[in-house]
């Protein structure tokens, strides 16, 4: 074997060995934040201007900074691992599991997206922000015509508007209206507080999601 073909095997296998090393860094990552994930989960609280049954989590947070750090596919992954988890002591009939992961993956994947076309700081920030906007979006859809009308199982439909209209200003009519004027802006100002706090510790995370080298 020529010194060049010796080279060039010592080459692959070398870039071999890195990938396995990144791909084994990358699941440690995934399975960490997912857990941070599903802890976060349990971490929610009532919200003054929300109905008693809609809680405010940040369990999105460690799937936004899988996102930044690995990719968006990865962000995608942990919301669905750390809701695959809850479904096992579950209390909602995995309707809150397929509404997190919904609006999860609706925020994690264009904010991943922006960031990885031009890693900057400005970048993150702006798909933080569409994602944030993205998930207040998709929420009513989602809310509309897949988590609540599994809901109506529970709670009759008349008893989640009524919910609604004792925090109302306004007399809401329909579970639209409802999903306009409170779930969706919440749901933005959610996806916005998750894109905060993660702009502030993603920098200081970097080396130690990434790899000291990386």
């Amino acid at each position: 074997m020529s010194t060049a073909e010796t080279t060039k095997v010592t080459t692959n296998v070398t870039t071999e060995k890195k990938a396995k090393k990144v791909n084994v860094r990358n699941m440690t990552v995934t399975a960490m934040l997912s857990a941070v994930g599903f802890v976060l989960m349990f971490l929610d609280t009532a919200v003054p201007f929300m109905p008693s049954f809609i809680k405010l989590d940040l369990s999105e947070l460690p799937a936004l900074i899988a996102s930044f750090a690995l990719g968006p596919v990865y962000g995608v992954i942990v919301c669905l691992i750390k809701n695959l988890i809850h479904l096992l002591i579950t209390n909602t009939g995995g309707v809150g599991e397929i509404s997190n992961f919904i609006l999860g993956a609706a925020f994690v994947l264009p904010a991943g997206l922006i960031y990885h076309h031009k890693k900057t700081k400005k970048n993150a920030v702006i798909g933080a922000i569409v994602g944030a906007i993205c998930m207040g979006l998709i929420s009513f859809p989602s809310n509309l015509y897949v988590v609540y009308p599994i809901y109506y199982n529970f709670m009759p439909k008349e008893v989640i508007i009524e919910a609604y209209n004792v925090i109302s200003p306004v007399n809401l009519t329909t579970i639209g209206q409802c999903l306009i004027f409170f779930n969706v802006p919440f749901t933005i100002l959610k996806g916005m507080l998750s894109a905060i706090i993660t702009i502030l510790i993603y920098q200081p995370l970097r080396p130690l999601l990434k790899g000291n080298n990386n």
